[in-house]
């Protein structure tokens, strides 16, 4: 048998590579193994390759947040000659949210695997759930290691108890030494050991020990309470050492600062079996019970040591049946009764030993190793695996990767220029909140998507242009030159309600309050002119933007009313346009035509009004009429636009109108659930990457920019910010989407020709 395993590995510090070295080398003592064709794919936190010295038997390694590395660690996988893989599972692991990059990984793999899940979440958000249940259609067998864990996964995730399979977690084949060196050290010589190992953070609770100490120590003045392990390296990026210091201050407090011991290192298994066999009792005093597995506490049971934990659910099942005690959590002086009967019932301590040593025989790895071998054997055999009955819409693995560098390249200190000559900035034509509005859209999706550190750094440039360009009457400017003056008095209607619209999404989106108690304030002191809005793109800009302020504020009346009252605009001008064969909100279809819709289906998602729903939905199926043929989208063209009953000019199309068409197919996705919406939107994206009526991407693969516009026979290869923002929202609005589509979708795809 030959395995790929997927997941960290040494000399990566972690549980999981751990856990995953052991389980290498636990199947390798079967003979059916053939170990040199075997292998590991690792994952790595960062982009860089060397950050580990990897042994021999990495043969692949994934950087985390490379979504790239995925596809190809499955193609790698599926041109060796391994029979099966194991596929560690940790939501922190993987890339993406939640780790969703795995997904393209596994609906790529042509070979079977079985996936053990490390973490399974009683309360998982949609992603996580989602993740899960498509791991498990995809799995021949889902590995966890205690029946909490099944019981979640039958009755959370709706995943059959005939696909899950129980395997303790694995402990070291070694027996306690006849003549152990640590009992002849000073640590330990003379000492009764309280003892705790592993990566140490506040979650751990080892204050609850420490505070309970002075009532020990006050009956038995020889205890020490020894802490192995070095700091989680999260914690000390962030934090440095503020954890263990202050340990240290707390213990100085109760006057026990000589009754607790840190270990600083990392050690081995064999010299920790050594200090669990030594020590007199073993302490897990976590804080919280949503801790489905314990790969410290499995160690400690498998070697005999004497358990004492508080209650969360690895503990609850593996102390059962008097194999250890249970105290409460952060109850300190629960723990210090129980140390101190044990210390002086010695009989009740060795039967304790006794119970955790015999269970722990069922639990060392050569066991555990074969149990997983006859769980591959099974999936290798298995005539089928479970398939999707609706293979996905968005292959995000194939998009390309999200660069922001000329985005990066139009921004200065005061805002993003709004044009380009080729991937040029042109700088004598300035600014304008128009594209200052949608770069702020931009940054806040792509900070949702994955914290992106270069759009956080962005988006206090782009907001403090939008705060420059306001009058003191909560009017804003437009157009401002490249040496800083304002080209206008006041700006249009449209540039108005883009910049509502930028600033609801910042009230709804901010990565934190300071961004939007900033963004509400300049919210506010725009309402005043809603009233004063003649034209209906600005109204419809200006609706999705209150619908967005709605969503993080929806019992605010006044907005309700506001929102309200532009719509009614909206419906008025559709009912008195509309004919038969024309469904259209004017007599012409001119630009961003498809915002009016997108604007009612806002409406509609904040109010209920069905009235909006039913017209959004009515005038969708207009735009649908002509804008697609031979399968791509065909957006109205600015030559002369769109005239009643007469033809679209196709072009030149402009990149802005194909936002507007992702964006509206993204809303009405997210309200009916209808995958011919996810389709269309679909589509519509790809307008962008050469499936288009001249085949040709305007996406620049290059300089990660987007060309103004399609023409009849070429692209408009100037790459100015209108058009760059437009593909890198519609980009990041894909990426939405597709975590949308994990649901299960019951509406057939719609044919793209067929559309028109």
């Amino acid at each position: 048998m030959k395995i790929a395993y997927i997941s960290t590995y040494p000399p990566r510090e972690c549980g999981l590579a751990t856990f995953n070295q052991n389980l290498v080398n636990a199947l390798a003592l079967n003979t059916a193994y053939e170990a040199d064709k075997s292998f590991i794919v690792a994952m790595n936190e960062s982009d860089d390759l060397n950050e580990h010295q990897y042994p021999q038997e990495v043969r692949f390694v994934i950087r985390q947040q490379n979504q790239h590395d995925y596809l190809e660690a499955a193609n790698f996988i599926n041109n060796s000659e391994v029979d099966a893989c194991i596929i560690e599972h940790e939501f922190g692991i993987f890339g993406g949210e939640s780790g969703v990059f795995l997904l393209s990984l596994i609906n790529n793999l042509k070979k079977p695997f079985i996936t053990v899940l490390h973490t399974v979440l009683k309360e998982p958000n949609f992603m996580q759930q989602t993740i899960i249940k498509e791991i498990a259609a995809k799995a021949a067998k889902i590995v966890v290691m205690s029946k909490k864990a099944v019981l979640f996964l039958t009755s959370i995730y709706q995943i059959p108890s005939t696909h899950i399979q129980l395997i303790e977690h694995g402990v070291p084949d070694l027996e306690p030494s006849v003549d152990n060196e640590l009992l002849q050290t000073d640590l330990f010589k003379g000492r009764k050991v309280l003892f705790t190992f592993g990566l140490i953070s506040r979650n751990k609770g080892l204050e609850t020990v420490v505070k309970a100490l002075p009532s020990i120590v006050k009956k038995r003045p020889e205890v020490l309470y020894v802490i192995l392990g070095n700091t989680h390296p999260g914690v000390v990026k962030h934090n440095g050492e503020e954890y263990r210091d202050s340990l240290k201050y707390l213990a100085k407090k109760l006057g026990v600062e000589n009754n607790i011991a840190f270990v600083n290192k990392f050690v081995s298994e064999s010299e920790l079996h050594q200090y669990l066999t030594a020590c007199y009792l073993y302490i897990t005093p976590y804080l919280n019970e949503a801790q489905i597995t314990s790969g410290t506490l499995s160690y400690a049971v498998g070697a005999g040591a004497a358990v004492i934990s508080t209650p969360y659910w690895h503990a609850q099942e593996l102390l059962a049946d008097d194999r250890g005690k249970i105290f409460d959590f952060k109850n300190d002086e629960q723990l210090a009764t129980i140390v101190n009967d044990l210390l002086e019932n010695e009989q009740n301590h060795i039967k304790l030993k006794e119970n955790a040593y015999r269970y722990g025989l069922k639990l060392r790895w050569p066991e555990i190793g074969n149990t997983y071998i006859n769980t591959l054997n099974e999936a290798i055999s298995s005539v089928s695996k479970p398939k999707r009955e609706i293979p996905p819409i968005i292959d995000v693995e194939r998009m390309p990767a999200l660069n922001l560098s000329h985005i990066e390249l139009l921004t200065d200190d005061t805002g993003i220029i709004q044009h380009a000559k080729f991937g040029i900035p042109n700088l004598k034509e300035g600014y304008c909140i128009d594209d200052n509005a949608r770069a702020l859209i931009l940054v806040l999706l792509a900070y949702e998507q994955d914290k992106n550190k270069k759009a956080l750094k962005l988006m206090p440039v782009y907001l403090s242009f939008i705060q420059y360009m306001q009058l003191e009457d909560g009017n804003f400017r437009n157009f401002l030159s490249f040496n800083r003056n304002y080209l206008d008095e006041v700006g249009s209607e449209d540039s108005f309600g883009r910049t509502v619209w930028s600033l609801g999404y910042l009230i709804c989106a901010a990565p934190n309050n300071s961004y939007r108690e900033f963004g509400r304030e300049l919210f506010s002191n725009s309402v005043r002119h809603f009233k004063d809005l003649k034209y209906i793109r600005s109204i419809a800009n200006t609706i999705i933007g209150v619908s967005y302020y709605l969503k993080a504020h929806d019992g605010d009346e006044l907005l309700i009313e506001e929102i309200n009252r532009l719509s009614a605009v909206l419906v008025d001008a559709y009912r008195k346009n509309k004919e038969d064969k024309w469904h259209w909100f004017e007599d012409i279809l001119t630009y961003d035509n498809a915002i009016l819709p997108l604007a009612l289906l806002s409406h509609y998602e904040v109010t209920g009004n069905l009235e909006s729903l039913e017209i959004a939905m009515e005038s969708i199926e207009f735009l649908n009429s002509f804008s697609f043929e031979n399968g791509y989208l065909n957006p109205v063209g600015n030559a002369g636009w769109m005239k009643k009953h007469g033809k679209n000019p196709v072009y030149d199309q402009q990149a802005l109108e194909t936002m507007a068409m992702v964006l509206l197919y993204h809303k009405a996705f997210e309200i009916t659930r209808d995958n011919k919406y996810l389709n269309l939107m679909h589509i519509s994206y790809e307008w962008f990457l050469g499936r288009n009526s001249l085949h040709i991407p305007l996406y620049d693969f290059e300089t990660h920019g987007c060309a103004d516009g399609l023409q009849f026979n070429s692209v408009n290869r100037n790459q100015g910010a209108e058009s760059t923002l437009a593909y890198f929202i519609s980009h990041l609005t894909v990426l939405k989407a597709a975590e949308i589509e994990f649901q299960t979708l019951s509406s057939p795809l719609v044919d793209a020709e067929k559309v028109c």
